[in-house]
Parts: C-alpha cells; sequence; structure tokens
C-alpha cells in the first residue's frame, strides 16, 4: 500500500492566491527490463531437452541457446521453500518455510507465515512503477487460510501482486483445477470435452495481463511470475502429447540415465570425466522387471513425458507474445525448477495418489487394465522412483532430501539485450539470489521499509556480473540446507551432507553420519572424502551450526511427520454443526466437516417449484475419491467413493412434489471406519444399508473442496455430469457430526508429502 504524498503546492483563501500540485507517477527507471520467472514444479536437473534429456522441449531449449544455462544452480530440495526464496531473496527457514505450508509448527522457522519483514519482490517493484502480476501455482499461504472466508493478507495480492489467476495448493488437477482469481474462486472457463487444460489457460491469462497492461501503457515495465503445475503429479496432458512418446522408454531408467550422462557430458553441460552415481538398492534394474511391469513403468514415464512437452509447448506461445509485443528482447527472462524429480510415486509408481494413505493399493492388473487412460483426467498417475534417479542424472537422491539430486535443479537465464554471448555458467547460485540479481539488473536497492514494516537484510547475493562474465568470480560461497532433518552445508566448493529418514527416530538425528564431497571435482557425490578430510568435515558441520542459529533452523524435530501434522492448529475451530448454502464457493477439505470415522447427518431443506427436481444437494471431493448426496430420476442417492475403488451406494424412490421437502442421510457408526447408512425423504425411511470401509484419510489430493449445490467439473460419480446443479431451491444444508474430529495423522502425514 502506497503512502500518501505530502501536498507541495499553495493553499489561500480563494483560487487566485493557491498553488495546485500533482504528484510524479511512479515511474520504472528509464530502459528497466521486465522481468519473467517461469517456475517448473519437480522437474529434474536431466529433465530438460537442454540439461541432456531426449524429451522434446524445444522452447526452453532455444531460450537456452540464446541465454545462459547454469550448472550449479540449487534450491531448497522442496516446494513452498524455494518459492519463498525465489520471491524474497532470504532462505527458506528465515521465510518460516523450513517445511511446507501443510506441515507448519509453532517455531519461526517453520510456522509458513512469511513476514512482511522479508518484502516479496513484487512488493518492492509494484512500487517502483512496474506491473506485478502471478499466474500459476502459489502454495505460499497457510493452508488454513485458503478458505473463502480468510484473510488475504498471505494471498498474492496481499504480497505485492496486482493480478493473480492459478491455484493455491501444492498440486491441482490439471483438467478440472481448483482456480483462484485475485481473491476469489472460479471455475475452469471450459471442461475436458471442450479441451480444457491448466497449462493453456495459464499461458493465456498471463498473455491477458501484459496485454492488457501494454494497450495502456506500451513502455511500463511488468514482473510476471509464472508457475506451472507441471510437471507435479498428476501427469496429465492432452491424449496426443502422451502418444508421441510410445514406446520411448521401453529400454527402461538404467539406459536412460547411461544415454542421458553421456549427452550431458558431450554437450558440456557437465565435464568430462563424470561419473554416474549408483542406482540405490531400492530401486530395482529394469532388466529385473517383469514384461508387464515394463509396459506399465513405461508408460507412467510416457505420461510425464508428453506433460513436459505439452508445457514447453504451451509456453512457446507465452514467448511469441513477448517477441510480437516488442517485449522479449529487454525481458530478463529465469527458467527453473523448484527442487529434484519426485519421488512420490513409490517404488511401482500410482495411478491414484490419494489411495496410498486410505488402505487401498493398485494391483498391477488393474492398472493395465486402465493404461490408455493414464494420463487423462479419470486417474492421478505418478511414475515410479526408478524414473526418479533417471531425472536426476548424475546425481544421488531425490526432491525432499539434500543430496544434489534434491537440490541441483536446472536453471537458464534469457536477455538478449543484456547477454551477449550465450554458452554455460559454473558459478554457485542459490534460490535466494534471484531477488538481489534482479534489483541490480533494475538498478534498485532493496528497500528499507516496504509499508511502513522495516525490512530485514536480503541473504542472497547477486549473480548479476555472470551474465556477461563467464569467469566472474563465486559470491555465494556458503550455504547450508535442511529439510526434514537431512542437513548439507557447501563451502567454497566442499559439501558436508548428511541424511535423515523421514520417519525415522531411532536413532536419533546425531547419528546421521556425514559425508564430504569435493564438488569440484565430485559433483555427482560419488566419492566421500569424509575419512580423508576429517578435520575440513568437523569445521563444515561446526559452520552448519553456525547457520542454523543465524537462519532459524533450529530447532531440529526429527519426530515423525505424523506427530508433526497431529500439533498442527487450524484458524477455523472445529464444530458439530455445519451449515452449507447452495452456489457458495467450494470448501477446502482442511476446512469443511470432518465426517471421517465418527457418526453424521446431512440435512438438506429445499423447495420445488415445479413438479420435479434434479442435482446435487452436497458433495466432497471428486471421481478420485469423495462422497456425494444427490437427487436423480425421481430417486435421492448417496455415493461414497474411496480413492476410485468401487463405490458405497445407497438410492430410494422420494417424492418430488412442489413444496417444502426434508432429505437426510445418515451415518451411525458402528466400528472403526464402518457403520450402518439410511436415507431418509420427509420422515420416512427410503433405503438402508452399510458401509464396511469408509474413507479413513484425505478424499482429494488435487484441491477438490465441499460444494452445495452443485459439484465440481470432476463428480464423484459417473452418473452425474459435471456441476449437474440442484433444479430447486436449496435453502440449506445442514451436517451434523457427533464425537471427536477424527484426523489419522500417519495418513493424513502421506498425503500432505504427496502434494508438495
Amino acid at each position: 500500500m502506497r503512502r500518501d504524498e505530502q501536498f507541495g503546492g499553495v493553499i489561500g483563501r480563494y483560487h487566485d492566491e493557491s498553488t495546485p500540485w500533482w504528484p510524479e507517477p511512479e515511474r520504472a527507471p528509464a530502459g528497466s527490463p521486465n522481468v519473467v520467472v517461469l517456475l517448473l514444479d519437480d522437474v529434474g536437473f536431466a529433465q530438460l531437452g537442454c540439461f541432456g534429456s531426449d524429451i522434446a522441449t524445444p522452447t526452453f531449449d532455444g531460450l537456452a541457446t540464446g541465454g545462459l544455462r547454469y550448472t550449479n544452480f540449487h534450491t531448497t530440495a522442496l516446494c513452498s521453500p524455494t518459492r519463498s526464496c525465489v520471491l524474497t531473496g532470504r532462505n527458506h527457514h528465515s521465510n518460516g518455510m523450513g517445511r511446507v505450508i501443510e506441515i507448519a509448527s509453532g517455531y519461526p522457522g517453520y510456522n509458513a507465515r512469511i513476514p512482511f519483514a522479508n518484502g516479496f519482490l513484487s512488493e518492492i517493484l509494484v512500487e517502483q512503477g512496474y506491473a506485478t502480476f502471478a499466474v500459476g501455482k502459489w502454495h505460499l499461504t497457510p493452508e488454513d487460510e485458503l478458505h473463502a472466508g480468510a484473510s488475504r493478507a498471505r494471498w498474492p495480492l496481499g504480497r505485492g501482486f496486482e493480478r493473480f489467476y492459478g491455484f493455491m495448493s501444492g498440486e491441482t488437477h490439471q483438467f478440472v483445477p481448483n482456480l483462484i482469481h485475485d481473491n476469489h474462486y472460479v471455475d475452469p472457463p471450459r471442461s475436458p470435452e471442450e479441451g480444457y487444460h491448466l497449462t493453456a489457460d495459464l499461458v493465456d491469462k498471463a498473455m491477458d495481463c501484459v496485454r492488457d497492461l501494454r494497450v495502456s501503457d506500451p513502455e511500463k515495465p511488468f514482473f510476471l511470475y509464472f508457475a506451472t503445475g507441471a510437471c507435479h503429479s498428476p501427469h496429465q496432458s492432452p491424449r496426443e502429447w502422451i502418444e508421441r512418446y510410445r514406446g520411448m522408454f521401453e529400454e527402461g531408467w538404467d539406459v536412460w540415465r547411461d544415454a542421458t550422462l553421456s549427452r550431458q557430458i558431450a554437450s558440456g553441460i557437465l565435464p568430462e570425466g563424470t561419473e554416474l552415481s549408483p542406482r540405490p538398492d531400492w530401486v530395482p534394474a529394469w532388466e529385473s522387471l517383469s514384461t508387464d511391469e515394463r509396459r506399465l513403468y513405461g508408460r507412467y514415464m510416457e505420461a510425464f513425458a508428453g506433460f513436459l512437452s505439452h508445457t514447453d509447448h504451451e509456453v512457446a506461445r507465452l514467448v511469441e507474445f513477448l517477441r510480437q509485443t516488442g517485449d522479449l528482447d529487454n525481458t530478463l527472462l529465469f527458467v527453473l525448477s523448484d527442487n529434484g524429480a519426485s519421488s512420490e510415486g513409490g517404488p511401482t509408481g500410482s495411478m491414484n495418489d490419494v489411495r496410498a494413505w486410505n488402505g487401498v493399493s493398485t494391483r498391477i492388473e488393474e492398472a493395465l487394465t486402465h493404461i490408455d487412460e493414464i494420463g487423462g483426467p479419470r486417474w492421478h498417475n505418478n511414475y515410479p522412483w526408478g524414473w526418479t534417479v533417471a531425472g536426476n542424472t548424475p546425481f544421488r537422491r531425490w526432491k525432499r532430501e539434500v543430496h544434489e539430486g534434491g537440490v541441483a535443479d536446472p536453471l537458464i537465464v534469457h536477455w538478449p539485450r543484456r547477454v551477449a554471448s550465450p554458452g554455460f555458467r559454473r558459478q554457485y547460485v542459490h534460490a535466494i539470489d534471484f531477488v538481489p540479481t534482479v534489483l541490480e539488473a533494475i538498478g534498485l536497492v532493496a528497500p528499507e521499509t516496504i509499508n511502513g514494516v522495516n525490512q530485514r537484510p536480503i541473504e542472497g547475493t547477486s549473480f548479476y556480473a555472470t551474465l556477461s562474465d563467464p569467469s566472474a568470480a563465486d559470491r555465494h560461497v556458503t550455504q547450508y540446507y535442511e529439510m526434514f532433518g537431512c542437513r548439507a552445508i557447501y563451502h567454497e566448493g566442499w559439501k558436508a551432507v548428511t541424511y535423515h529418514p523421514i520417519m525415522q527416530t531411532d536413532p536419533g538425528i546425531d547419528a546421521d553420519p556425514w559425508e564430504l564431497y569435493d564438488m569440484a571435482h565430485d559433483p555427482s557425490e560419488c566419492h566421500d572424502q569424509a575419512e580423508a578430510e576429517p578435520e575440513r568435515l568437523r569445521q563444515m558441520i561446526d559452520l552448519w551450526w553456525e547457520q542454523a542459529v543465524q537462519y532459524q533452523v533450529l530447532p531440529l524435530d526429527p519426530r515423525p511427520l505424523p506427530a508433526l501434522v497431529g500439533e498442527r492448529r487450524l484458524s477455523v475451530p472445529d464444530r458439530v454443526r455445519y451449515v452449507y448454502y447452495p452456489d457458495a464457493a467450494q470448501v477446502p477439505e482442511l476446512i469443511a466437516v470432518n465426517v471421517k470415522n465418527r457418526t453424521h447427518r446431512v440435512v438438506a431443506r429445499v423447495r420445488i417449484t415445479d413438479r420435479g427436481a434434479s442435482g446435487v444437494l452436497l458433495s466432497q471431493g471428486s471421481l478420485l475419491g469423495g462422497w456425494c448426496l444427490y437427487v436423480r430420476r425421481g430417486q435421492l442417492h448417496y455415493v461414497h467413493n474411496r480413492a476410485a475403488t468401487e463405490p458405497d451406494r445407497l438410492s430410494g424412490e422420494i417424492s418430488l412434489e412442489p413444496g417444502l421437502h426434508e432429505w437426510v442421510f445418515e451415518f451411525a457408526k458402528t466400528g472403526e471406519h464402518r457403520g450402518r447408512v439410511r436415507l431418509m425423504a420427509d420422515g420416512t425411511v427410503v433405503a438402508e444399508g452399510t458401509i464396511k470401509r469408509f474413507t479413513p484419510g484425505r478424499f482429494s489430493l488435487t484441491g477438490a473442496g465441499m460444494t452445495c449445490g452443485y459439484s465440481n467439473g470432476l463428480p464423484v460419480v459417473d452418473d452425474i455430469d459435471p456441476r449437474f446443479r440442484f433444479s430447486g431451491t436449496i435453502e440449506t444444508v445442514i451436517v451434523e457430526v457427533d464425537g471427536p474430529p477424527f484426523v489419522d495423522h500417519a495418513e493424513e502425514a502421506e498425503a500432505v508429502i504427496s502434494i508438495q
């Protein structure tokens, strides 16, 4: 919020005794570049073509060819933490983002509340005459502040962006996303059947932002923060893009890793002699898999590749648009990923990520039955972790961990007006370095205050000098890492690192062995120097503890994630009676009534004016998991869908005569996650049955919340149309619950980890 200016004229008794005054409009320094941060999700170091992949990414490759490839760029190993670094120039613990928004805890380094003393780049630039746009994934607002009744202080428009279009959580469905426009929920503009896909929509909205600016002000520079859902699971894209890769990965991840390293060395991405880190023991050799496993796992990878290539294709439209408007030449454009390739698909991959924490497994026979649907809207697919290791070639381990596979990522910098000699850059760069680099490129100094709040120092280091000088000295010489107890410290070309199992408490965190690597000669961490250099290792560990104190890393909390989830506090208290009104914005699952493993009663009071009515009364989740109470063909229906398995159904004939009606669903708990159910219409029981296993964990991972009077675009059951708005008048739908709210902390923790 800009401060009011002091009047600079003269006010007399009459106008002829007075002097008018007008404030000078805020204009950016002459020649200031546009700034575009194009942030990919879960794309490993080796998955772009320009970093060694054989997946087609011609747009990104073209930007790299005309710009710079940074081969020593690093992130925090996880989503929200890296994004906070990119936008503030401070370390993730300094931002309260030591983990992700869904696992916040009551300590400064982990509370998921980015301090206003850590100003965003958008907050700086908007005060300097820039237009500021955020499009795509956000994931920087506390989870219990994502509902329509929450404070907007930590939403994008509260942190310096003037326009926002995208989604707020860690992931979303790519064909039926959970969208926010500025400060309110909106429906996707089209259906999957009409050709909708989120990435194309995001590109359209990004171009709209620039177009609207340019027709009014051709000279005003802009900052566009463009964060795709790709390539986070679910790996979904139009069918034709997946088909382009049919059979391409049949030789498997071992052959792919070898071929990729050869391409990386041949193209100069990695130096001669770089070794391929050993395939972990827990990842099977491709040759050991059955024919069916190879076929299925290959298709999972085809879906990922199609998703990435489709994203590249859509980004091409944005790049071409900037070229047509004349903006591209003076646009400082960054392409990066937020962490290493993801292992959340587990050892065998996943057809529906929500199943693993709801007690449901997917047999390979079932997956093969639906193999041609992988990558489409009906499934939430993710590849097995053999492909994760391959995506991080040549590095060790993966996302969430601080060996290079988790923290080394691709970075492309493209700025035709400034980068005269395209090529490689080997200097060490970290995610906290973007803000100081952009400020130096524009000629700005970080402000001492923003909106009246004194600012903490920027913790990153500008790498602006490297844009023109490939031999510029490394300026960022020390950097700590910590994620879920995994720790590392980089200092002057050396790296000490230790791995901590994410769910392990015994032995304790102090028992984790430290390793030591000479990164200048061993970038893939193949040769541990801990025994050969004990004094250096000791000094490095001491330095890590110093940095941990300085940047709010403490206290370390190596407890299993269920314990952390169990401590989470919500700003909206639980209650025993919830009232829902038709056509209100959907309610996120965390804030909606929790009906799991507890007796509950759903009472819909409706008015029918003409004979007959149909539509959704109350729905939660989607086809991938959830429940729905609805009216169709003269019957009241209740369907419970546990993670896209055979649903529990209950139906009964009801009167649809004009007038006021009361329709009721009841679940009476008879045991853990099971109960007797019945439907009542105007006081009469019309159907009874049992549910033997009610959903114990999250219904949805893609943000599908609770809706009243309509469904989202991917209904819980196939026999109703998307949206399926109720044709009568719903007065209220009341849900009453009995007993304490149930949360399976272990399953919730698994769900939280899977959506990062």
